[in-house]
């Protein structure tokens, strides 16, 4: 039995097609985020949120066929980022409405975290849920949101997610 699954590791000869960018536009805002690669191939979530039309987030997620997770306990991500606050994200089924939710602040230095399952709290647009934590049985999508309550332009770079 390994100790680690990588979910996602960025590099020059991967592909983006199963990340995708969600703006606030689905509510009508204006906010603009995008996800790529840069040029030691590392993947990058930038762009501005606006708060304009009732507006305020951008969010990238990776969508994936399920996987069992239960010999895991927690995600680790190697990221840098801008100092801003952000939260990483997981869905344990495809149709699942809520998503499971961990805040964390980027460092301008490269800098690895660790995500413990029973840190991550239930959420359903914006609002927590009474219900328990990340279980940690199956996952069906990860994804990084920024919504700061303010107007504000962000760039994360990542260079993994795995599961620990």
């Amino acid at each position: 039995m390994s100790d680690v699954l990588m979910i996602y590791q960025f590099s020059k000869e991967r592909k983006l097609s199963n990340w995708h960018i969600v703006n606030d536009e689905v509510m009508g805002g204006v906010s603009m985020g995008l996800v790529q690669l840069n040029k030691e191939g590392k993947g990058v979530f930038s762009g501005h949120v606006s708060l304009e039309h009732n507006g305020g987030f951008c969010l990238v997620r990776y969508d994936m066929d399920r996987i069992d997770v239960s010999k895991f306990s927690s995600f680790e991500i190697r990221l840098k980022g801008d100092g801003k606050k952000y939260q990483f994200r997981c869905k344990s089924g495809e149709h699942q409405r809520h998503s499971y939710i961990y805040h964390f602040t980027s460092s301008k230095e490269w800098k690895t975290i660790n995500i413990p399952f029973s840190k991550m709290e239930p959420f359903f647009r914006g609002d927590a849920l009474k219900m328990p934590n990340y279980h940690g049985d199956f996952l069906t999508q990860i994804g990084i949101l920024i919504g700061n309550n303010k107007e504000e332009d962000f760039n994360l770079e990542l260079d993994y997610i795995q599961l620990k």
